[in-house]
């Protein structure tokens, strides 16, 4: 027999048959798996350490694949994975080929939903829960979502519709560590904090009907009136009962690491013809010293040393996010009108600094993307010049907002937009390219990119100072310095060059143009004389600008790190086409794809855009232009 439990576990079916002190140990085992990967390949750690027990009782009560368990987000599920039959390959967990960091259908049975952003599992389950009644099947539902999500409008917009729309089963576990990244803030975090305190009020209804039923003498008649008011008595006896106003019955909250009770309010919870919600408090971080000290700092990692917990690598160049925290303290000190708006993601966007330097000017709204887009218009109608910093993935939530109470009414909010382009080990929930195509089709938008790190700061005054809707992009990662960008001033639709030739004009844009450089260094070396173009905007384009450096050229080609529909390379194509008819362009960019998970660089090469594979592409289509002239 062997002496670890966790290889014992193939299923979810083999968790039934442990003991109590086997399942302890099994969870040990489960973390040991956990911190090992990660401290290699990076991940999100304090989360997944602190659902362990979690994962390990909703898989013991409930019979998955059969029934139906979601998880919201996935930064929690790594245990889900070991257990549903992935042991061994978590190990290659965020590798290019391997598993992903969070659930994804194509990887197993057992993943119902790709996940990677918050507030999504409660209208997943909802659907699943009402197709299977709709259909005559059997099966249950099991929503897993976190105290940070909680703070997602489409959450309650599911729980509305649960506790008036769903007279059947559902299961909602709360999964309440006190954060999402950071600290969870807001009025939804004030009231589960008020929860956590008060234990006692979990079975506070039952036990009024239980005293009102025994108490001599009042009879039926007036246990029937008392009943009709209990709820407000209960409403002003237990602050808020926000869920039971849901229409949800409500559970809790209970130790979220003690196995047992969690597994018996989930069997219990299974019989209940309505939707349930079941509050289990967990620690985020658990069973790692540093983690649970620093869970924040835990919550996504790099690489680390699992002894010190300190990070494997630590480069002396600095990133774009450092770059962009530095020139917030800048602006914020010059003008007293400057203020930040994040959602749960002040460490993640670079404005923790200016959180402490400008406290009253410092807005986290939680992870409500949409509310802060709308927030930030109406600070833009105060006379205010509010800087938006979010990542380009989650940004996308806001699309709405950002036509209707932006751009529509041509408000000078300004979006600086972190992690553009590929994210790496994180996939393709997180990889932020279509944030050109998307900001380019909204009129009077203005879309930025630095071409390095030196053009950082002066791209955030030109955009305050335009007084328009703007983004500035940039990528995920070192602040590169390259020689020539950033010379010539920032003109409205204009780029700089940054390297003259005569055959070839290479169109780039942010992080692409260190990319640029280097293919035209090939190309030079090859024969072919190469100009390179630092694009600064996709939007405005200055038609004189693009059709001046296209004329008298072999071929144009242009190099972004976002989807190439609609993207950087499109708007140069209507440019040409009108301006330049006849101008052989060509586009290099993200393919109309979803890109899968990987190390940055193993991702670009793959898909064709390292400096090597750009220049033999160019090459070859100068050689076949040729063949057929």
């Amino acid at each position: 027999m062997s002496s670890s439990i966790l290889d014992t576990i193939d299923s979810p079916r083999d968790l039934k048959r442990l003991s109590a002190p086997e399942l302890e140990r099994l969870c040990a085992e489960i973390r040991n798996l956990i911190i090992e990967t990660t401290s290699g390949s990076g991940g999100h750690l304090a989360s997944s350490l602190g659902a362990v027990e979690l994962a390990v009782a909703i898989h013991r009560a409930l019979d998955a694949p059969v029934d139906k368990i979601i998880w919201d987000v996935g930064h929690q599920a790594y245990a889900h994975k070991i257990i549903t039959g992935r042991r061994e390959e978590f190990r290659t967990l965020r590798c290019l080929g391997g598993i992903s960091g969070f659930p994804r259908r194509s990887e197993s049975e057992y993943d119902v939903v790709d996940s990677g952003h918050a507030g999504s599992s409660l209208s997943y389950g909802l659907g699943l829960a009402i197709a299977r009644d709709l259909k005559g099947e059997a099966y249950r539902v099991a929503s897993v979502i976190g105290d940070g999500s909680m703070t997602t409008g489409v959450a309650y917009e599911a729980m509305n519709q649960a506790g008036h729309h769903l007279n059947s089963n559902l299961i909602i576990l709360l999964n309440d560590n006190e954060m999402s990244i950071s600290k969870n803030v807001g009025g939804i975090a004030a009231y589960l904090s008020r929860l956590r305190l008060k234990p006692g009020y979990t079975h506070l209804k039952e036990e009024m009907e239980d005293v009102l039923k025994t108490m001599p003498a009042l009879g039926e008649g007036l246990y029937k009136l008392l009943n009709q008011v209990k709820d407000s008595l209960t409403h002003a006896l237990v602050p808020g009962m926000l869920f039971e106003a849901f229409g949800l019955k409500y559970v809790g909250p209970i130790d979220g690491h003690d196995i047992e009770a969690v597994e018996e309010t989930v069997r219990e919870a299974r019989d209940v013809q309505a939707p349930v919600l079941i509050h289990a408090v967990t620690q985020k971080g658990r069973g790692y010293y540093h983690s649970e000290k620093r869970p924040e700092k835990y919550h996504g990692v790099s690489s680390f040393d699992s002894n010190t917990g300190m990070a494997s690598k630590r480069g002396a160049a600095r990133s774009y996010t450092d770059l962009f925290s530095d020139a917030m303290l800048v602006l914020g000190r010059e003008d007293n009108d400057i203020v930040a708006v994040t959602a749960a993601m002040k460490l993640g966007t670079g404005l923790d600094a200016f959180s402490m330097r400008y406290p009253d000017r410092f807005f986290d709204v939680g992870i409500a993307e949409q509310f802060a887009v709308n927030v930030a218009a109406g600070f833009a109608l105060g006379g205010l010049r509010p800087v938006v910093a979010v990542y380009s993935t989650f940004l996308q939530r806001s699309f709405d907002q950002l036509s209707q109470e932006v751009c529509l009414q041509g408000l000078p909010v300004v979006f600086v937009i972190d992690r553009a382009g590929l994210v790496g080990e994180d996939g393709s929930t997180h990889h932020g390219y279509f944030d050109i195509s998307y900001m380019r089709m909204l009129p009077g938008m203005t879309v930025m990119a630095p071409g390095d790190g030196k053009e950082l700061e002066p791209m955030l005054r030109f955009a305050l100072e335009l007084g328009t809707p703007v983004s500035v992009r940039f990528p995920r990662g070192e602040a590169v310095s390259l020689e020539g960008v950033g010379s010539a001033p920032l003109e409205l639709g204009r780029g700089e060059v940054v390297r003259s030739g005569e055959d070839v004009l290479i169109l780039a844009i942010g992080g692409m143009v260190g990319t640029a450089l280097q293919a035209a260094d090939i190309l030079e070396a090859g024969g072919t004389s190469t100009e390179v173009v630092n694009a600064r905007f996709a939007k405005p384009l200055e038609a004189g600008f693009i059709v001046g450096g296209a004329r008298g050229k072999k071929l144009v080609m242009t190099l972004e790190d976002n989807a190439l529909p609609g993207g950087f390379g499109s708007g140069v194509i209507e440019v040409l086409s009108d301006r330049l008819p006849g101008a052989r362009v060509m586009r290099g960019g993200l393919p109309d794809r979803y890109v899968q998970h990987g190390k940055i660089p193993e991702l670009f090469d793959e898909l064709g855009l390292s400096p090597e594979k750009i220049a033999t592409d160019i090459t070859e289509q100068l050689r076949s232009d040729e063949e057929e002239a």
